[in-house]
């Protein structure tokens, strides 16, 4: 299992981060207006909203939150705040799908993600608030289903009390 870098935390406190998308071991499909990013090594399912994905996909190590803003608000058409920059940041190194955390600019540092938002969504009306969820998913086992009682059945395997008698499950 990769081991993944802690928070950029030194007296340059986010100048000059660069952000980099962790590619490796993920497997992403976009779906709709959604990202959906499957972690191969901790079997997560991350879905990324459409602002939260165009930020994901400028984390090139080339650009700082900066210039990701305004690649977002050439691909929104909007101007999007970089405050909108470091609330995806903050999700997206929480889900580690980024290469390493990266820690958020002195002035904003102090804020509660709660308070971030709120700075966010007073600036950014336009522009939907970047959205990282994230669930585990099932292993093989938690993922089957059965045939309850009464249903129909070929093999005692289908049924979930294991008997199957005459295509019913008994």
């Amino acid at each position: 299992m990769a081991s993944y870098p802690k928070e950029s935390n030194d007296g340059a406190r986010a100048r000059g981060v660069r952000p980099r998308a962790r590619v490796e071991g993920l497997v992403a499909r976009e779906v709709a207006d959604e990202t959906l990013v499957y972690d191969l090594e901790s079997h997560r399912a991350v879905c990324l909203n459409k602002t939260a994905a165009l930020v994901w996909r400028s984390c090139d190590g080339r650009k700082d939150a900066k210039g990701i803003a305004r690649a977002l608000s050439e691909a929104l058409g909007e101007a999007v705040p970089e405050e909108v920059v470091w609330l995806a940041l903050d999700g997206l190194g929480r889900d580690k799908l980024l290469e390493a955390r990266v820690a958020r600019p002195e002035a904003l540092a102090g804020l509660s993600r709660r308070e971030l938002i709120r700075r966010v969504s007073l600036a950014a009306a336009v522009v939907a608030l970047p959205l990282v969820t994230s669930i585990v998913a099932p292993t093989p086992a938690q993922a089957a289903s059965c045939v309850p009682s009464g249903g129909t059945c070929g093999v005692s395997a289908e049924c979930c009390s294991g008997v199957c008698a005459g295509a019913v499950c008994a």
